[in-house]
């Protein structure tokens, strides 16, 4: 009966002792998804993840001019599609702060799943992310290639004369979301 006893005492503990880890891991990789919250909900990348359809423009985040509008592709409304003013590359600064900024396949994403997180609580957001549904089909694999390779995210951190870049440097950004991914993607708890 002692020996039992020991033995359950003894399992307890390495249970406590590996919960204890979990928990430590987890916390780290929700301090990793604050850095992927303060991109995601920065002017740069929440001006054309919206949840209508016409997106957003400058650091303060007011209606596209021109009464421009997603799409269905995300690439602009047939005869006004975003290529039309936006090109491959931001213009040299001698254009002013005001010119169309640029960079490959400019869009919005397509209307069949908008990534709209504009004012979202960190929990509704974090689920956003990793909801394959609403991600264009990405799983964690598919979500680090984009925020580390896709040129128009990249854009997000050399936007052009008179705007403001991403608020993180894009390798503490890379790094802090495949943390965060590594770890699951464990979401913060409501109103927590």
């Amino acid at each position: 009966m002692k020996r039992h006893l020991l033995l359950g005492t003894v399992i307890l503990l390495g249970l406590g002792g590996y919960a204890s880890d979990l928990f430590a891991d987890d916390q780290e990789a929700l301090k990793a998804f604050g850095t992927v919250q303060k991109v995601f909900q920065s002017p740069r990348c929440q001006n054309c993840h919206i949840p209508g359809d016409s997106p957003l423009q400058f650091d303060a985040g007011i209606p596209h001019a021109m009464s421009v509008v997603r799409g269905m592709d995300g690439k602009g409304a047939a005869g006004l599609p975003c290529a039309t003013c936006h090109a491959e590359s931001n213009p040299p600064a001698s254009y002013g702060p005001h010119a169309p900024p640029g960079a490959p396949h400019w869009s919005l994403p397509p209307a069949a799943h908008k990534m709209a997180w504009i004012g979202l609580p960190p929990d509704r957001l974090c689920a956003m992310i990793k909801d394959r549904a609403s991600n264009g089909d990405r799983d964690f694999a598919a979500l680090i290639k984009h925020v580390s390779e896709d040129k128009l995210v990249l854009w997000g951190w050399n936007p052009g004369a008179g705007r403001a870049p991403v608020p993180v440097p894009h390798d503490i950004f890379v790094t802090q979301f495949k943390l965060w991914a590594d770890a699951g993607g464990p979401c913060p708890v409501a109103g927590g």
